[in-house]
């Protein structure tokens, strides 16, 4: 039986971006069913862009507020599963999916995937984790493996990768995910949502498989690591210890937030500043809020 799609694309402010990956999903063969995109509250000519666009099945949901990249994927997965789509392809608006990527997708016979991302050169870009260490305290950080530097080239890969987490950059699920796990967690606002939802899931029992076959092409370059003292940072730090609070398997690892704040604010002087530290202070008093699950509910 055959399976039908939807695509849930989230943008806030980048219409260029965002115009240029709909003309990929516009060329997808075979295309999806629905294409539902989240408009973010954008204040530049998105709306334009939306109105213009040629994509078979689009409909938009315009937000009134900045709902994050967190809150644009939980109320674009709702409105998706409320329509009956029997798969969900999740993606940002800064990825274009190769012609087939959807075909080679709906060819595997598994809940969770993850399309394989390269930059514009070709270069296999692809940073979801095969190894996300949430038992040893002494992992400074949980990514101790991922598909980009454990093979380095598309080429290398096996035909299928289990991963521990993802990005919501061409992840796909069946509704019955959905359906045990729940909807995105929309308190993280940006970062670390995809890496919550990636643990729900195989908490609950679903395994995630990389497809190397299924490309996806990335426009931008990861450069947002950079910005600790920023107000990305704030975010980066909250939500990397609120994972590490609500997941970490032992007193130990839940304990890695307070260690690491503690290091930042006494490095502070030769690195970061304070900036920084006043992040990650505010970060770790607000993740202490965020240490319990979302249930699995759909509402």
């Amino acid at each position: 039986m055959s399976e039908t799609v939807a695509v849930v694309v989230v943008t806030h402010n980048r219409a260029d971006l965002l115009q240029g990956m709909l003309r990929g999903l516009a060329a997808l063969d075979p295309a999806p069913e629905a294409v539902v995109v989240v408009d973010n509250a954008s204040t530049d000519h998105t709306p334009q862009v939306l109105a213009e666009a040629t994509v078979p099945g689009l409909r938009v949901v315009r937000s009134e507020e900045n709902l994050g990249g967190a809150g644009g994927f939980r109320l674009g997965v709702r409105t998706a599963y409320d329509e009956g789509w029997d798969r969900l392809w999740l993606m940002d608006d800064d990825v274009v999916p190769a012609p087939d990527c959807l075909g080679v997708l709906l060819a595997t016979d598994e809940d969770c995937l993850m399309a394989v991302r390269e930059d514009r050169a070709g270069r296999l870009v692809e940073k979801a984790a095969t190894r996300f260490d949430l038992r040893n305290p002494l992992a400074v950080r949980p990514k101790t493996g991922m598909v980009e530097t454990e093979w380095g080239s598309r080429e290398a890969m096996p035909e299928r990768v289990e991963l521990e987490n993802v990005a919501f950059e061409g992840f796909m699920v069946r509704r019955r995910v959905v359906e045990r796990v729940g909807l995105p967690d929309a308190s993280y606002f940006i970062f670390y949502d995809d890496v919550d939802y990636a643990i729900r899931a195989r908490r609950a029992g679903f395994r995630i498989w990389a497809v190397r076959d299924a490309v996806l092409v990335r426009q931008l370059d990861f450069d947002q690591q950079h910005d600790l003292a920023g107000w990305k940072g704030y975010y980066m730090y909250r939500n990397l210890f609120a994972v590490h609070l609500r997941y970490g398997e032992n007193p130990l690892v839940r304990l890695k937030p307070w260690l690491v704040t503690a290091a930042v604010v006494l490095l502070s002087p030769w690195r970061g500043g304070r900036a920084e530290a006043r992040n990650v202070i505010r970060a770790m008093r607000h993740a202490r809020g965020m240490r319990s699950v979302p249930g699995a509910s759909v509402d």
